[in-house]
């Protein structure tokens, strides 16, 4: 099974590489004795995640196609690493924590992509802080990773970062561009006047729903109730029996696809309770309408969303996103998940501060990273990071599930 890119080419446990002044090489195992730029990512790729992740890889490998597999002179290594586990189903935090030793304790490692979800980014963001090491997320949208969350208990996001310096990054707007605008989405567009919120107790569910929960008490829709569910149960008929009863306009879930999700809307269905579902970006993926089947969303509404442009909606609307949806269907003749151009985003922005800082220095390239500003080498158009590495790109898609796919209904930016 393929496992790294090496100049531009996958790279099994045996092959031969040309280099670019001629000749071959061997290679025993990737591009082991020789000197290289080594990209890391980290993502769930075992469970139902694996489906948004293999586009996520997809869009890394079409960055580094773009600079013809080389930079600063030497070879691009790209290693795809698992966090997850398959006893868990999905990201692990005994795999993520060896992942980030193993990207942490390799000189030739320059960038670390990843990982997916926000409780993996606790576990990584430490132990890659510690050494030096540049991080840049395509999808760990809780806030908390960069910047001070209000009532928060913990104390966040200094936490996270030991040496006492910046090193992590994302390219995904976070879940204080997310929760707000579902919410205001849900008055304005879908006239909710009252909610009955649910999480799955994890870093990123409960923290979107607060979130959330916030905002709609701000716009004056009735919260009925916020309760916490244990993901690992069979199902969640009782909870929703009780939510019933309270005759809510809308039932919200913070969580993932493989947090209790799809369990949800069935069990939507099974009780009876026929209002509109939303869902967050944890389970915009096709995983989450599979899981649940397509045909619960034809009786429950479902309306899911994420922080950034959906694939089909972009497009329709042209740009440099479209432009990449286009190459992304002739490279690999199929439609890529949501968070494909993120994977691409992340690496393109990592390849450009490696060739602005000429050559393999790792605290050299941490700043350059942190120091991007006015990026227009991608596909997300023109943006910049912050100074808690937050990007300024702050747009959300809301999409409603019809005949088995997210159709985009809006883009709302902040």
């Amino acid at each position: 099974m393929p496992t790294r890119t090496c100049e531009g080419i996958i790279v099994n446990r045996r092959t031969f590489l040309t280099l670019a002044g001629g000749g071959f090489l061997w290679l025993a195992s990737g591009c082991r004795g020789q000197r290289v730029i080594r990209i890391v990512s980290s993502l769930p790729r075992t469970g139902s995640a694996q489906g948004q992740t293999d586009t996520i890889v997809n869009g890394i490998r079409l960055a580094i196609e773009d600079y013809n597999g080389q930079v600063a002179g030497l070879p691009i290594d790209y290693k795809d690493l698992d966090d997850a586990t398959a006893a868990q189903g999905q990201w692990d935090a005994a795999k993520e924590a060896d992942n980030a030793r193993e990207a942490a304790g390799d000189p030739q490692v320059l960038a670390y992509i990843g990982p997916y979800n926000s409780g993996a980014s606790m576990v990584s963001q430490p132990i890659l802080n510690e050494a030096g090491l540049v991080q840049i997320s395509p999808s760990a949208t809780w806030p908390g990773l960069t910047t001070r969350v209000p009532n928060n208990q913990k104390d966040e996001p200094n936490i996270y970062r030991p040496s006492g310096k910046l090193n992590f990054c994302r390219v995904c707007p976070n879940d204080f561009v997310q929760g707000p605008l579902s919410a205001l989405f849900a008055h304005e567009v879908l006239k909710v006047k009252s909610v009955y919120i649910l999480d799955d107790k994890e870093l990123y569910g409960a923290g979107i729903a607060t979130i959330f929960k916030q905002k709609c008490q701000e716009l004056g829709i009735r919260v009925l109730g916020h309760d916490s569910i244990v993901a690992t149960q069979k199902n969640f008929k009782a909870v929703i029996r009780g939510i019933v009863e309270l005759k809510p306009d809308m039932l919200y879930f913070g969580g993932t696809s493989q947090s209790g999700a799809p369990q949800i809307a069935i069990d939507m269905l099974g009780e009876g309770l026929r209002v509109p579902l939303m869902v967050p970006d944890g389970c915009y993926e096709k995983a989450f309408i599979d899981a649940a089947g397509a045909d619960t969303f034809r009786t429950i509404p479902c309306y899911a969303t994420m922080g950034g442009y959906d694939p089909a909606f972009a497009l329709e609307q042209g740009g440099t996103v479209a432009e990449f949806v286009k190459r992304y269907q002739a490279r690999y003749h199929k439609m890529p998940e949501a968070y494909a151009i993120y994977g691409y985003e992340c690496a393109k922005v990592v390849l450009e501060a490696i060739q602005k800082v000429g050559q393999p220095d790792r605290e050299a390239v941490r700043q350059a990273v942190l120091a991007t500003k006015d990026f227009d080498k991608g596909a997300l158009g023109r943006w910049s990071f912050d100074e808690n590495g937050d990007t300024t790109l702050r747009v959300l898609t809301i999409s409603r599930i019809e005949n088995g796919t997210f159709k985009p209904q809006r883009t709302i930016q902040e």
